[in-house]
């Protein structure tokens, strides 16, 4: 089943409060949010990559992710792959990111 349009919304809202704790955006402006999809579990899938590979903070934002999504009462279980393909680069950015972050 693919996942209707107002649960791919509130998962992004809740997303929404993720902040990357390196940048204080959050990760949905940030673009290093790819997929989202959830099954009739309840399991919501969340494809995303970090900022840089090194990333010391993926494990809190994980935690993060897994906090803000299971406030969404249809959620049951949360599974985060992180992905490094596409590489995250500025232009993932949206027009808010990037005017918070000076970025041109």
């Amino acid at each position: 089943m693919a996942i209707d349009t107002d649960m791919k919304d509130s998962i992004l809202g809740a997303l929404e409060n993720v902040i990357d704790p390196e940048l204080g955006i959050d990760i949905v402006n940030l673009g290093l949010v790819y997929e989202i999809d959830m099954n009739d579990e309840g399991v919501a899938m969340i494809t995303m990559t970090l900022t840089s590979m090194g990333c010391p903070l993926g494990p809190v934002i994980v935690d993060q992710i897994r906090t803000a999504l299971f406030d969404l009462p249809e959620v049951k279980d949360v599974d985060v792959n992180i992905v490094w393909n596409p590489p995250w680069s500025k232009d993932h950015m949206t027009r808010y990111a990037k005017m918070a972050l000076g970025v041109r």
